[in-house]
């Protein structure tokens, strides 16, 4: 059993950020179930390398994520990989909301005025976090958006799954390469519900242990197998 070296919890509506070192393990947590968590990742080392939801979609011949897949930068690196998930689809299409979103589905609540209960937007939320690092608009890309399950009808249509709530549900992201982690629990852009969904996750750290040969990420598909020899190589250099 894994020893957990630390853990918070992040509440709804709100932001935070940290740096990850390779070889660690992140355990994020829907503990009420409903929870969206809008992510971005970063190389410390190089800001400019980020996130790129395209080849991580389409170098692993997906539409949505889970155990077994990884998350690509757009140097062909890869940051982490999904080594265990019970919620089993998260969407990683759907961008994050904006202010008009909110204010048109839930109204806008200042901070000045309703404090903690304010109506907080994903966009805005990554915007103060990546202005810690010297980052802004510029450096915004597609984002992932776990627990939240999002599908198309016959017409093409995105359809957000609303019955996909399970309490409890965890996803485990192991860390191939240092990074850079950015994320808020505002709600998904597709939510259709009635009041401003506000649900917390927490997240816990532990060891990872190697990488073994038959591991199931790096295995997946050989576009992951180049995936891991590239960042093996990167870390190598940079060690």
């Amino acid at each position: 059993m894994m020893k957990c070296l630390y853990e918070d919890r992040i509440p709804g509506g709100a932001h935070w950020s940290f740096r990850v070192r390779r070889g660690k393990i992140l355990r994020l947590i829907d503990e009420e179930g409903g929870a969206n968590l809008g992510m971005l990742f970063y190389n410390p080392q190089n800001l400019l390398e980020r996130y790129n939801a395209p080849d991580t979609l389409k170098c692993q011949h997906t539409f949505r994520l889970t155990r077994g897949h990884c998350l690509y930068s757009d140097m062909g690196r890869i940051f982490c990989s999904i080594t265990e998930d019970s919620f089993g689809w998260h969407d990683t299409v759907c961008g994050t909301s904006h202010r008009q979103t909110i204010e048109s589905k839930w109204g806008l609540k200042s901070y000045q005025d309703y404090r903690n209960d304010r109506t907080q937007n994903g966009r805005d939320s990554f915007l103060v976090e990546l202005a810690k690092y010297g980052l802004g608009k510029k450096d915004l890309a597609a984002n992932l958006n776990l627990f939240s399950k999002v599908h198309t009808d016959r017409e093409g249509n995105l359809r957000f799954d609303e019955h996909a709530v399970r309490a409890g549900s965890h996803v485990d992201l192991r860390f191939e390469m240092d990074t850079l982690v950015v994320f808020h629990t505002c709600p998904h852009p597709l939510n259709p519900a009635a009041e401003y969904p506000r649900r917390a996750v927490r997240y816990q750290f532990f060891d990872a242990p190697p990488v073994a040969e038959d591991d199931l990420c790096k295995n997946a598909c050989p576009e992951n197998g180049r995936g891991f020899t590239n960042t093996a190589l990167y870390n190598d250099l940079h060690a």
